[in-house]
């Protein structure tokens, strides 16, 4: 019965995306106001409460057994089915800002400017989020108590002593999570650094005020191959063997499809999140030119919509205490080197572009992010009895 219902839940959310992609992106180009607003609503609502949100429960779900079947890391896998928003909303708006380059360069510097900065954006709120999951914990794990997720509401859930949990996260994890981010952190100042000195752009006096700097197309590539190179050297399990098998033994919907079937569902859900995030660059774009909030600003708030499923996996791993927060923390690590793959896949295409003062706050704030991460993952290691 249930097999029934989750194909049924996937075909609606692909449906959905259809219906925004091509039903309410019309709307938004009639002159009616109303209009335009009641359809940037429904995109933003639809997208993120039904697409997104179910999209990041069957990514939650496939990618912990294909972590089981295939021996990777179940950050891993989780990366880049949580990570697709992300990388799809910047690739996205960088398509569209190529495709008006010749005809329109005020509006493809605009798009450009929301590619990158949802793309970075995204990656404050994974670490933010993180870090207040793993404050939670080792508080929780300091006073030896439950604790609230977001004091003093209840809907958040409460995360338990770390040494009571029926499973641990395992040191070797918690390594390589700090690894990765120590690496993310490179290569976050390397982007910083290379856009600064290589990638200031002065002929563009006349179409858009202050300074601007693009990532080129050969630094673009370099930091592609380190990403990738990231990912290909982490991609294996941390767990020990007997917590993987306790997992497994778990009664799971997935564990009992065959693998081509769980993959047919990432990429059913892959494309319910390319139309879904498609629309939403759209309705980014008429939301920035209704509401003149700048262009950097509202790349940086449509952040929130592409790492929403990270978020939403991290937490629910927090509150469970069955040895998945190990899978969070690398989850999150990853994750943000898949963003930043992403964003060097957008500058190979040549479509990326961030404000001057813009660019050194959102790259402060990652580095300081992710320097706290680190020390909240180190105390929460040293907290962990063996």
């Amino acid at each position: 019965m249930k097999n029934k219902s989750q194909i049924i839940n996937i075909a609606i959310y692909i449906i959905l995306a259809v219906f925004l992609r091509y039903g309410m992106v019309g709307l938004m180009d009639k002159e009616s106001l109303l209009l335009k607003i009641i359809a940037m609503a429904i995109i933003f609502g639809v997208g993120i409460v039904f697409v997104f949100r179910g999209t990041a429960n069957i990514i939650e779900e496939t990618t912990d057994v294909l972590k089981d079947r295939t021996g990777l890391a179940g950050g891993f896998l989780q990366s880049f089915g949580t990570a697709f928003p992300d990388m799809i909303i910047g690739v996205t708006a960088a398509i569209l800002s190529l495709s008006v380059r010749e005809s329109d360069m005020a509006r493809s510097i605009n798009l450009a400017i929301i590619a990158a900065a949802a793309t970075f954006g995204s990656n404050i709120y994974n670490i933010a989020h993180a870090v207040w999951c793993l404050h939670r914990q080792n508080l929780s794990d300091t006073l030896d108590k439950a604790v609230l997720m977001f004091p003093p509401f209840k809907f958040g859930g409460k995360l338990t002593p770390i040494n009571g949990h029926s499973a641990k996260p395992s040191a070797r994890e918690m390594d390589a999570a700090i690894s990765i981010l120590t690496v993310l952190t490179m290569l976050t100042a390397a982007v910083a650094i290379f856009m600064v000195i290589f990638g200031q752009v002065k002929s563009l006096s006349g179409i858009i005020e202050g300074d601007i700097y693009e990532l080129t197309r050969p630094v673009g590539i370099f930091l592609l191959l380190l990403c990738l190179g990231t990912l290909y050297y982490f991609r294996r399990s941390e767990r020990p063997a007997s917590l993987e098998k306790e997992i497994v033994e778990e009664e799971k919907y997935y564990a009992k499809q065959k693998t081509i079937r769980i993959w047919l569902d990432l990429l059913l859900s892959g494309i319910a999140i390319l139309l879904a995030a498609e629309s939403m660059v759209r309705a980014m774009e008429v939301f920035a030119q209704l509401t003149h909030l700048p262009f950097v600003a509202t790349g940086i708030l449509a952040g929130i919509i592409g790492c929403f499923g990270e978020m939403l996996v991290v937490h629910n791993f927090s509150v469970n205490p069955k040895g998945r927060i190990g899978d969070a923390i690398v989850g999150v690590a990853m994750d943000n080197i898949v963003t930043t793959m992403g964003a060097a896949i957008v500058a190979v295409m040549g479509g990326i572009f961030l404000g001057g003062n813009s660019l050194i706050i959102i790259f402060m704030i990652i580095l300081a992010g992710n320097t706290i991460l680190i020390q909240q993952i180190s105390r929460l290691k040293n907290g962990i009895r063996a």
